[in-house]
């Protein structure tokens, strides 16, 4: 069997990735998949058997199916030179009886020189780099801190500190110029309260004037009336 599958059996991945982290067991899996129409049986081995736990590490795939095979590494003490590994495994695989079992499986099975039909993969181990920490938070970087604004070697704070006293600085000047309008506003509004009285008592003045006479609404009330209510509406939109 080829590195890319045989006859017999086919292997999925080509390849025993374990992502490698320290005192801790890691595992990956296998898939082998039996495509003829023939039970295929299988037997896994490794150069460091101390070092891997396989199971199934034999068994009997049936025409069409496949199996899943497990293999776990024991938990490591040490990270490996270069993160590169040297050990191996051997995937074998022959034809076998209709009805065998597991158990039925023998060394004999796989020997070519019985002249049995059998089939090799050989799979390599890669170990994958562990993910890399989030990096530290800097010191100083706290919440309502700034790591840049020191104290420099003259005892004068740093060009950051000036730019935040720039701004602190502008809100209070926007602040005077509110100020200013607010009491120019209020001024104005004052002056034609005082206006809206006056022309109050002219009107009051002149329907009396009127009563008297009993005659027609003048001109002048007329137009008295008109201003009244144009500075009514000028001193509500001003509230």
């Amino acid at each position: 069997m080829s590195s890319s599958g045989g006859e017999l059996l086919t292997v999925e991945p080509q390849e025993l990735k374990f992502p490698f982290e320290l005192k801790k067991q890691i595992s990956c899996s296998l898939e082998l998949a039996n495509n003829t129409e023939n039970h295929i049986a299988f037997k896994v081995k490794t150069t460091n058997p101390k070092k891997y736990c396989v199971r199934p590490n034999t068994g009997v795939v049936s025409p069409g199916s496949t199996c899943d095979v497990i293999v776990t590494m024991q938990a490591q003490r040490e990270f490996p030179a270069d993160m590169t590994c040297k050990d191996k495994f051997l995937l074998q695989s022959a034809i076998a009886s209709p009805g065998t079992t597991p158990k039925d499986i023998s060394p004999d099975m796989f020997n070519k020189e019985s002249g049995n039909l059998v089939e090799e993969c050989k799979l390599k181990v890669v170990y994958v780099s562990p993910p890399q920490p989030p990096s530290p938070v800097p010191e100083g970087s706290e919440e309502g801190t700034s790591p840049t604004a020191s104290h420099s070697d003259n005892g004068h704070f740093s060009s950051d500190f000036n730019s935040t006293a720039r701004a602190y600085g502008e809100p209070q000047e926007q602040s005077s110029e509110a100020k200013s309008l607010i009491s120019k506003l209020t001024e104005e509004k004052s002056s034609a309260i005082q206006l809206a009285n006056n022309l109050r008592q002219e009107l009051e003045l002149m329907k009396r004037e009127s009563k008297k006479n009993r005659g027609g609404i003048p001109f002048l009330y007329v137009v008295l009336i008109a201003l009244f209510g144009v500075l009514l509406g000028y001193i509500l939109r001003k509230t």
